[in-house]
């Protein structure tokens, strides 16, 4: 996929969070939060984000995948992210997971290679 086959925002960010919202959905229904788990499922889940994202066809994007996992407990969460890049190619798409045990929020970075 390159700039003249991307939508008008990079990668389409639709896919992407349609392909993030479905992994989360997938590894994160039944789960309980557990703090020493935490650590390797967190990189598991991103590791896993990203490939999928390859597969689908963003050959020359670099994708940076980040997730953050915390204890539900009914507090609120701030999270905010500042990246320097070509707005007419690079993007980003994110999804917010919870359940009764635990919140997952996940944001993928897609920045085109010329």
């Amino acid at each position: 996929m390159g700039p003249a086959t991307r939508t008008a925002c990079g990668p389409a960010s639709s896919t992407v969070k349609e392909c993030i919202r479905a992994i989360l959905k997938e590894k994160l229904t039944n789960v309980e939060y557990v703090p020493e788990e935490i650590p390797q499922l967190t990189k598991s889940l991103s590791e896993t984000i990203k490939n999928r994202l390859k597969e689908e066809g963003f050959d020359r994007y670099k994708m940076v995948v980040q997730v953050v996992i915390g204890e539900q407990r009914g507090e609120g969460v701030n999270m905010a992210a500042r990246c320097f890049w070509d707005a007419d190619t690079d993007s980003y798409a994110h999804d917010v997971f919870m359940n009764d045990s635990l919140f997952c929020v996940v944001a993928a970075f897609g920045c085109f290679y010329y």
